[in-house]
């Protein structure tokens, strides 16, 4: 499917962002090209009446003043410097971000404004902007994470479809974490009965290791409506043996229970340990230390 890209200003950069590890998000586009049949942006497009079914990543919209509107932000008296949150709602290192460089003016604008983020994507395209990386990340807390969900070729063409490789990920994240970025992976979501045989995730964990990933997180999947439709529709053309199952597994609910989470935490835990540590890598870069202020006392 050929994206069509919607140039269009918007009036605000930063989102504030409710029910989330985060309290700040930042998306310069709207849309993705990726078209993870399992994405759950879909489920907040549903609700918000756009296209989330085989529509969605059809039409991207480009923020053009983004980083100019972001900046602006940042100057404001009001801002904490609270930490960002780079690419919640769609990828920023999605196709689009290879002509319009909007994902990098906007770590430049963080960077200058000493303000800490953090960046998810399935995108090798980041390392173009490593310059960028290293020097925010000598003045705020900076980390990215790759979400690698499987190394299984069949299940990534079929769940992944615009996406690059895994292994270029993998390729990217160790070119980060040598330069001294704070890079890890996003085992998300693992597919039951599809993505979650041990040796299946064995293999992201042990590739992760070599990269030298800093931080390795997993989770299963979770379908709200809009992404369990489609999630579903898209199941009985890959996977129709598995309909059934999903069907019953996601009735009336979108997050599976402990009893099913559970045995697959634990299995992931038991192939980290396995794996043994990260290869050596140098040191992440830190922030230095903010001057101290000095206090007059007048008699």
């Amino acid at each position: 499917m050929r994206a069509e890209y919607r140039e269009e200003p918007c009036r605000n950069a930063l989102n504030r962002v409710r029910g989330m590890p985060f309290a700040w998000s930042l998306n310069p586009y709207m849309g993705c090209a990726h078209r993870c049949t399992f994405c759950y942006v879909r489920a907040f497009e549903a609700r918000a009446d756009r296209p989330w079914d085989e529509r969605y990543g059809a039409s991207i919209r480009v923020k053009t003043n983004v980083a100019e509107v972001l900046r602006r932000e940042l100057a404001r008296a009001s801002w904490q410097r609270e930490v960002v949150a780079v690419g919640a709602a769609t990828d920023p290192y999605q196709p689009a971000e290879g002509r319009y460089r909007l994902t990098r003016a906007c770590l430049e604008a963080l960077a200058e404004a000493h303000n800490p983020f953090g960046i998810i994507t399935r995108g090798p395209m980041i390392v173009r902007d490593l310059d960028v990386l290293v020097e925010a990340a000598r003045r705020a807390d900076v980390s990215v994470t790759f979400s690698i969900p499987t190394l299984d070729e069949d299940v990534w063409r079929k769940t992944e479809p615009g996406t690059p490789p895994p292994r270029q990920r993998f390729r990217a994240l160790r070119e980060l974490v040598d330069a001294g970025i704070d890079a890890g992976v996003a085992l998300a979501p693992i597919l039951p009965g599809i993505s979650d045989r041990p040796e299946q995730l064995r293999s992201v964990i042990e590739a992760a290791r070599d990269a030298g990933a800093r931080h390795l997180w997993a989770g299963v999947l979770h379908l709200r409506p809009g992404t369990r439709e489609h999630f579903l529709d898209e199941l009985a053309r890959t996977w129709p043996e598995q309909l059934e199952r999903y069907e019953e597994l996601y009735a009336r609910r979108a997050y599976l229970p402990a009893a099913e989470t559970k045995p697959v935490g634990e299995l992931v835990a038991r192939l980290r340990a396995e794996a043994g540590p990260p290869r050596s890598r140098p040191r992440p870069l830190q922030p230095a230390p903010e001057p101290e202020q000095l206090s007059l006392v007048f008699s």
